[in-house]
């Protein structure tokens, strides 16, 4: 789909924003840890994910996606996901180099893709980028919320998750690489 030129403050773009935006608000409730604080970041980091889900949908749907958002939008998910694990390193939720991994995969696929672009190679995304997308939300959320809720082992179940997301991480960066060597 091509991009629209211009009127950038649009639905799809606002919600990439308002993503962006919520990234302090976990940050800054992670600084402060407990079951409290933490139900707090999760909620927030909740609604942002849904928002990425709604502004790719709007974007499409009322067809205002804009060369800004395309950019701003990937950039958002990685944002938020990788300030999101780099907090929980140091409250022991998750491990620095399975974040490392996560980060390093991130730049590698983002500067693939510059470099693909700037040949002329567009890789769009994948299904594997939109499941590790999908996993790395689920996985960093419940790693946030971290503890026990209606007997539900919060704790058990996002390490687990952060396991099947690391899995898709290395697949579709993998997948990303193969692609592009197979159009170069």
């Amino acid at each position: 789909m091509k991009a629209k030129r211009g009127r950038f403050w649009n639905l799809s773009n606002s919600l990439t924003l308002f993503r962006i935006g919520a990234i302090p608000l976990i940050v800054l409730f992670l600084l402060f840890p407990g079951k409290g604080t933490s139900f707090a970041a999760a909620l927030i980091f909740l609604l942002a994910a849904l928002s990425d889900a709604l502004d790719g949908y709007m974007a499409r749907r009322k067809n205002t996606v804009t060369n800004l958002g395309k950019l701003l939008d990937p950039l958002a998910d990685k944002l938020l996901v990788c300030s999101a694990l780099v907090m929980l390193i140091p409250l022991e939720r998750v491990s620095a180099w399975m974040v490392a991994v996560i980060i390093g995969r991130e730049m590698a696929v983002t500067t693939l893709r510059g470099v693909a672009g700037a040949e002329g190679i567009i890789i769009s995304a994948s299904r594997l980028g939109k499941m590790k997308n999908l996993s790395q939300l689920s996985a960093t959320n419940l790693l946030i919320l971290h503890y026990p809720y209606f007997s539900i082992p919060v704790p058990d179940i996002g390490p687990v998750l952060l396991w099947i997301a690391l899995v898709f991480t290395i697949w579709s960066g993998l997948d990303y690489f193969a692609r592009f060597l197979k159009r170069t």
